[in-house]
């Protein structure tokens, strides 16, 4: 009997699972895409990162991060999309999606988008039908430019570029100053 897997909010102590996941399922190719330059030290929406676990081990993630539709719209970003490749074919990748969905629509956002395979993502309510005047900052497959609109009428006249609008990642402390202090009367030069 397959154990079903535990979808629940992403932890921090998920992170190097998680990290490790999507080098095994997308490999160093993942920060090229156009998608991950929108994710980019942005932290992902709040209450919308989730993991798929087993026996408390990662096997699936997803994260959704704020974006604008274009000019100004505010929407949301699905992705990355992973399930370990042993765990794949079991209903995880449809479950992590179909959860981050509804938990955008509870928390009141007015549509999704992803780069992804319509087919696919067809079952969740995405389609291509509002994203022809869209466009991603960077090269991607047009056809696979996909959104599912939460509130009806979103996305209405939507067009412009997508770009990221979501709270910055905290930049680390240094240890060092910028600026070293030279105590008076000494020479900066060395």
């Amino acid at each position: 009997m397959t154990k079903i897997p535990n979808i629940r909010q992403e932890k921090a102590s998920d992170v190097a699972a998680r990290e490790a996941l999507l080098d095994i399922a997308y490999g160093p190719t993942r920060y090229t895409k156009s998608s991950a330059k929108l994710r980019a030290d942005r932290l992902p929406a709040d209450g919308l990162s989730l993991v798929a676990t087993v026996r408390g081990r990662v096997v699936g993630t997803v994260r959704l991060w704020h974006v604008a539709a274009g000019r100004g719209r505010p929407a949301l970003l699905l992705g990355p999309l992973a399930v370990h490749p042993a765990w794949r074919n079991r209903g995880i990748g449809a479950a992590l999606t179909a959860q981050a969905v509804a938990a955008a629509k509870a928390l009141g956002h007015g549509a999704v988008l992803l780069v992804g395979d319509a087919p696919y993502y067809g079952r969740f309510g995405f389609s291509a039908d509002k994203t022809g005047a869209l466009r991603m900052p960077g090269p991607y497959e047009r056809h696979c430019l996909l959104a599912c609109e939460l509130v009806d009428g979103t996305l209405d006249g939507a067009h412009g570029i997508i770009h990221a609008t979501g709270a910055k990642l905290p930049k680390p402390a240094s240890a060092v100053p910028a600026v070293a202090e030279v105590p008076a009367g000494a020479s900066r030069a060395a």
